[in-house]
């Protein structure tokens, strides 16, 4: 008898060991394709098929064990890759869009290590018009303030808060992993980055704010470090000239806010974009957007946003410019079900200043002349 008991004890010892370490992965996934038309890509027009416009195509596993006490070791993998042809996104990289392994604790929040979205993605892009409903070609000029998170950010440690009430917080450390030379130490720098952010989301109000900084990144040769292959933040020879100073430092401030009256949403959103280049010339550009939703029915929105981009560029070779952006994004966007819906976004962009062509983000190129205009439609399907 007391053997029997005995052996019943550990076996229930072992189950409830068992179920401590009970461990879940689930496979996740997005399907973005559709039709693109641009008016003017270097004089011409353009009629395309178009990849991972509303969503990025991706596919993922992420995953989760219990470790008992209310922590949890944690996991993500996530794919990109081009819905037309089969390729590897995010510079052919296997996990481009995020890879990162951590532990997470219900009370204290979670720390994560590898390849990982910084704060102003986490905490402020989702109030964009582009994140909401007006595709990649709706982001601001450049994408220079990385609010569509055109770049990701490597070696990077991470921490995120649990939510207090609506309130949660962040930031991140990527390292440049070269070490460091010369008397400042200098080879630690090269190619590293930081970034911080909050948020809070209570009823009909979300706000959220953020800040990275990028030091010396691709650009000076330290391939190996905090961003490389994807980065996209050299907003003056990307939109302005075609020579490259190389940049030294980018910082990016970024703020916005929306409110819900039922079934209409307005929001704004702000950033500044500080670039100083290695020849100690620089950019910045500051974006203010005006956007907004309304559900003629669950399963049908309207999305309108216009974004003023004031931009100012200091350089040898053209000494002070004061380029100006203005833009539209309007959308209609039905849900056919729970996991798919199509859509329909048209773009407009007017140069102004010293902005001598317009140059809608992902449309192919800048216009000949000093405006542009894009029409796209798509369906998307989560799993």
């Amino acid at each position: 008898m007391k053997k029997t008991h005995l052996a019943a004890a550990l076996c229930a010892l072992l189950a409830a060991g068992a179920a401590q370490a009970q461990s879940n992965v689930t496979l996740y996934g997005v399907l973005d394709g559709g039709l693109a038309y641009v008016n003017n890509v270097g004089g011409n027009k353009n009629t395309s098929t178009a990849d991972g416009l509303q969503s990025g195509n991706r596919w993922g596993l992420k995953g989760s064990e219990d470790l008992g006490g209310g922590l949890s070791a944690v996991f993500t993998l996530e794919n990109g890759f081009n819905l037309m042809n089969g390729t590897l996104g995010q510079s052919s990289r296997e996990f481009g869009r995020q890879a990162f392994v951590g532990l997470s604790s219900k009370s204290l929040g979670t720390v994560t290590i590898g390849r990982q979205y910084d704060s102003v993605v986490d905490y402020v892009s989702g109030l964009t018009s582009a994140k909401q409903f007006a595709t990649k070609l709706g982001a601001h000029v450049g994408d220079v303030d990385n609010l569509y998170n055109s770049f990701r950010l490597n070696n990077s440690i991470k921490y995120s808060s649990a939510n207090y009430a609506g309130f949660t917080f962040g930031g991140l450390y990527s390292f440049s992993n070269q070490a460091s030379t010369g008397a400042n130490g200098t080879g630690f720098a090269n190619n590293r980055a930081f970034s911080l952010g909050a948020a809070y989301a209570n009823g009909p109000i979300k706000f959220g704010i953020g800040y990275l900084e990028v030091s010396t990144p691709s650009s000076a040769g330290n391939t190996g470090g905090a961003v490389t292959g994807d980065y996209s933040g050299d907003f003056y020879t990307t939109r302005i000239g075609t020579t490259s100073y190389g940049v030294d430092k980018q910082r990016v401030l970024a703020t916005g806010g929306s409110y819900n009256f039922g079934p209409a949403t307005v929001g704004v959103v702000y950033s500044n974009t500080q670039i100083k280049y290695l020849s100690g010339t620089g950019a910045r550009v500051s974006n203010y957007e005006l956007n907004g939703t309304y559900n003629l029915s669950p399963t049908l929105l309207l999305g309108l946003a216009y974004t003023y981009t004031d931009a100012s560029t200091r350089s040898p070779a053209l000494a002070n410019l004061s380029p100006k952006y203005h833009q539209v994004n309007a959308a209609v966007d039905y849900l056919l079900s729970r996991r798919s819906d199509v859509y329909l976004v048209g773009i407009y962009q007017k140069a102004a200043g010293d902005a001598t062509a317009a140059s809608i983000n992902g449309a192919g190129g800048a216009s000949s002349t000093k405006s542009q205009a894009a029409v796209v439609a798509g369906l998307r399907h989560k799993f």
